[in-house]
C-alpha cells in the first residue's frame, strides 16, 4: 500500500455543524485533506499547534509519557481507510526489545499523538482515492485567493470528505 506523508496545516469550524475539521496538506502542497475531528481533539490538535503550555498532562501527552515510561516508540501514524464516511487509523509503535506494534486509533487522536512524538502523519492513497481531496495544483484553484479557497473548503459537506464519527 502506498502512502503519503501530510502535515497538519491547521483546524477550522466546518460552517454547516460548527464541527472542528483537522486540515492535512501534503508534503509536495498538492492536496489537503479535511478531516472531521471531535471537540477535545481539536482542543488538543490546536495546543499542540499553538505550543501551548499546560501545567498537567492532557491524554496525548499521558499516553506519550506512559510510553516513554515503557521504553516504547510511536513511530509514525497512518490513515488507513475511510469506510462509510469514517476515517481508521493506526499507531505503529516500537518497543525497546524491538517488537513493533499497530493499534488501531480514531484519526483525530492519532494526529494529536503524532505532532506530540514528532513522528510522521501517513495517508494512504486509498484514503486519498475515496475521499474528496482538493488538488492545490490545479489551474482553478491556483487561480483562488486564501479567502476563496477558505470558503471552498468550508462549503464542503462531510460526506464530501468523509466524516468522524465517535
Amino acid at each position: 500500500m502506498k502512502f503519503y506523508e501530510m502535515k497538519v496545516t491547521g483546524v477550522v469550524l466546518d460552517p454547516t455543524t460548527y464541527a472542528p475539521m483537522v486540515i492535512l496538506k501534503d508534503s509536495d502542497e498538492k492536496n489537503v485533506l479535511p478531516i472531521w475531528v471531535g471537540i477535545m481533539e481539536a482542543a488538543a490538535i490546536i495546543a499542540e499547534l499553538e505550543k501551548v503550555e499546560i501545567d498537567r498532562p492532557m491524554t496525548h501527552d499521558l499516553t506519550k509519557n506512559i510510553m516513554a515510561d515503557l521504553d516504547a516508540k510511536l513511530t509514525k501514524i497512518a490513515v488507513v481507510d475511510l469506510k462509510d464516511n469514517v476515517f481508521y487509523a493506526t499507531l505503529t509503535i516500537k518497543s525497546d526489545n524491538g517488537k513493533v506494534v499497530e493499534i488501531d486509533s480514531r484519526p483525530s487522536d492519532a494526529i494529536a499523538l503524532a505532532m506530540r512524538c514528532d513522528v510522521p502523519i501517513l495517508v494512504s492513497e486509498e484514503v486519498i482515492l475515496k475521499s474528496r481531496v482538493v488538488d492545490l495544483t490545479s489551474d482553478e484553484v491556483k487561480r483562488m485567493s486564501g479567502e476563496e479557497l477558505t470558503t471552498m473548503l468550508k462549503n464542503f459537506s462531510a460526506e464530501d470528505f468523509g466524516k468522524y464519527k465517535m
